[in-house]
């Protein structure tokens, strides 16, 4: 804290944290999950074949996050709904990044430089969804932690969390897609996220929410800008989960391999006669014999 102090960052730190993210940040927020959204396979003919659809898709897109942290805490998932100016600019990204004529809204926000700037945008909001789900979290239910990180873990990464029901919707399913199974690096940096956010709401981490949302923010958008960027699928994460995880959670046993391979190779072995034992010698040279009188008569 002294460290931050003589940095001059408290006062930064803050005003960053009060900063509204309607409608500025929001609409940057909206033109990425909705140009997520058209790079998925069949997203397009879709939204030509069936709008409401793609429609119901693009809004999962967009408030995935609030509709599931609204089931956890047991109210209703269509609350955030009632937002109507956040419901008709989202609408409007939507129409616009599908429908505007030769594609010149979507070219635009495509554009590498421009897309960057709006990826960095949707960070920002990525991370005040964090901290408002572990502080709404822990208004309700002061001791649960797992309530918290639950909630702000939705939060950060509903949208991803729900990615199998958003295929039901397009009509795909790809339940190997899961992402519990395979995380990507948002849903696995807002898990963390939500880990030090609701260490700082039980006191436990010393340091303000206004520094916290601002430092974890700015790692968010050097991550995404830097991977959006570099078109890279690599997390950060790997280099310490690659030493960590073998330590507390093991590494992959090869005993099972061996194990698997010598029952397969068993059966492979019984089901595949062992080949006709080799001839003595004294057969060898009895054919030998019969093949030199042959070959003399």
């Amino acid at each position: 804290m002294e460290l931050v102090g003589a940095l001059q960052l408290g006062e930064l730190a803050a005003a960053f944290a009060a900063l509204p993210v309607f409608p500025l940040f929001d609409t940057a927020y909206f033109i990425v999950s909705v140009l997520y959204l058209k790079y998925e396979p069949g997203a397009v003919e879709m939204s030509r074949k069936s709008p409401f659809a793609s429609w119901l898709c693009a809004m999962l897109h967009c408030f995935g996050s609030y509709i599931l942290a609204d089931l956890l805490l047991g109210e209703s998932p269509i609350d955030y709904f009632s937002n109507n100016s956040s419901v008709i600019l989202a609408t409007a990204v939507w129409y616009l990044i599908f429908f505007c004529p030769m594609n010149l809204f979507y070219k635009c926000v495509s554009f590498l430089p421009m897309k960057l700037i709006f990826v960095a945008m949707k960070e920002v909001v990525r991370v005040r969804k964090i901290a408002a789900g572990v502080h709404h979290a822990h208004h309700r239910y002061h001791h649960g932690w797992f309530i918290m990180m639950a909630t702000g873990w939705a939060k950060g990464s509903g949208v991803a969390l729900l990615s199998n029901f958003e295929q039901l919707l397009r009509g795909v399913w790809k339940p190997e897609t899961n992402e519990i199974l395979r995380m990507s690096f948002p849903t696995k940096a807002s898990l963390y996220g939500t880990v030090l956010f609701t260490l700082q709401q039980t006191r436990w981490l010393p340091i303000s929410e206004a520094n916290l949302i601002f430092f974890f923010t700015m790692f968010m958008i050097v991550c995404k800008v830097f991977m959006t960027a570099t078109h890279s699928h690599a997390s950060p994460f790997a280099p310490v989960e690659r030493f960590i995880c073998p330590v507390f959670f093991g590494s992959v046993s090869s005993g099972h391999t061996s194990h698997h391979h010598d029952q397969h190779g068993a059966s492979h072995e019984a089901s595949h006669p062992p080949p006709p034992l080799a001839k003595s010698k004294e057969e060898l040279n009895e054919g030998t014999r019969k093949r030199k009188a042959k070959k003399a008569e």
